[in-house]
């Protein structure tokens, strides 16, 4: 079995190698952490932000700043390639500047935040057993030694509040007062435009002294981002403007999008490697679009509450033998999952709301159809694509 095994390995091997016209020539350009030298249609962001931040060269502490947008509107890369020209000139003027740059989501404990963004000046901070105000007490300390400028980025900010509160922030925006020989700012960004109304209003004034918004990219926008990452990353031969067109008006139906452009992209090209074609094909965004989305639900449905996949597994019992489900019987056969399984459930009120967040989610589509004297209910049935993934996910 070994050596079938080391066959089928250099088999893929001799393939690839044998292979007279590549895909890709550089694949990482395509990937969203990639911040090109670029940023096609979004000058007048990069303008505002290096306005905002500018005075760091002079010394000055610049304004914190909160940047709105939707997913894949710029907002990272944006941030990210102006700070990095900044700090560029700021060495080069012996200002002492630098930037910490941390996503939420990823490190998503206030120990490790403050550890990453203690680690951007030079400080090592163990991975546990330290109390957190000490954590915090030993970065106010380090910045006071070092003595310049240190901006903090922390990106999906709301995911990081919705889980922790705000507690952390009020300290950052507040840190200056703590602070002899340094100065320091925040920049927070978010998907969620509505974040700042729960915030505590000293946090919310503190942290917005300057917004940001970033619209999202149109068609024709998405374009001209794919068409300069294209230049980049893939063989010229194996790309045609004609595909590159198609996979900008996908990504241009889902809010503008270029992370999910980005995507559909290098997938397409993947797939046309593994299925060793000469060139990338609309096609092969076809089935990039079809795998993404399946990835997609995938991870939605295994993040789900319990409760929420024993919804979930009720209507997909109930939709298998009719087609529909209505909120009545998904409550009747949710119960019914929910004893058999030893679980209390939840109230009926409780599992319409369920299923109105699937439906948010778009794990079904559920519909309010007016029955005359039975009054009103939701109908509710499952997409193609999800019943495809759901089996395999719902592991209850």
């Amino acid at each position: 079995m070994f050596y079938l095994s080391k066959d089928v390995l250099e088999k893929v091997i001799e393939s690839r190698l044998a292979k007279k016209v590549r895909i890709f020539i550089d694949k990482e350009k395509l990937h969203p952490d990639y911040i090109p030298e670029k940023l096609p249609h979004r000058e007048k962001e990069i303008e505002r932000i290096a306005s905002i931040l500018v005075p760091i060269l002079e010394g000055i502490r610049p304004s914190n700043i909160l940047i709105y947008g939707l997913t894949g509107t710029g907002k990272t890369a944006v941030t990210l390639f102006t700070l990095r020209g900044l700090e560029e000139k700021a060495k080069k003027l012996a200002t002492k500047f630098k930037y910490a740059y941390v996503n939420t989501r990823k490190a998503d404990t206030t120990y490790r935040i403050i550890s990453e963004i203690a680690r951007s000046i030079g400080l090592r901070i163990p991975q546990t057993g330290i109390a957190i105000a000490e954590v915090y007490r030993r970065y106010v300390e380090a910045l006071n030694s070092w003595g310049g400028i240190h901006v903090m980025i922390l990106d999906e900010i709301d995911y990081y509040v919705k889980r922790h509160g705000d507690d952390l922030l009020y300290k950052l925006v507040r840190i200056n007062e703590e602070l002899r020989h340094a100065k320091a700012s925040l920049i927070g960004i978010t998907n969620d435009i509505n974040f700042v109304e729960g915030l505590d209003p000293r946090v919310r004034s503190s942290l917005g002294e300057v917004e940001v918004v970033f619209p999202p990219y149109n068609a024709e926008q998405l374009e001209d981002i794919l068409q300069e990452r294209a230049r980049l990353a893939f063989n010229p031969l194996a790309i045609t403007p004609e595909v590159i067109k198609y996979a900008a008006a996908l990504a241009a139906r889902e809010h503008g999008d270029a992370r999910r452009a980005l995507d559909l992209l290098r997938t397409a090209g993947e797939i046309a490697e593994r299925l060793e074609a000469p060139i990338v094909a609309i096609d092969h965004v076809k089935q990039a679009l079809l795998e993404i989305e399946h990835g997609r639900i995938k991870q939605v449905i295994s993040s789900l509450p319990l409760h929420s996949k024993l919804v979930l597994k009720a209507i997909l019992t109930i939709v298998s033998e009719r087609g529909s489900a209505t909120t009545g019987e998904t409550f009747n056969t949710y119960v019914k999952i929910a004893k058999e399984m030893r679980v209390e459930p939840l109230t009926q009120r409780r599992i319409s709301e369920i299923v109105s967040e699937l439906d948010m989610l778009g794990l079904v589509n559920a519909v309010v159809v007016n029955r005359g004297r039975y009054g009103k209910t939701k109908v509710i049935k499952i997409p193609e694509l999800v019943i495809n993934t759901i089996t395999d996910c719902l592991n209850i």
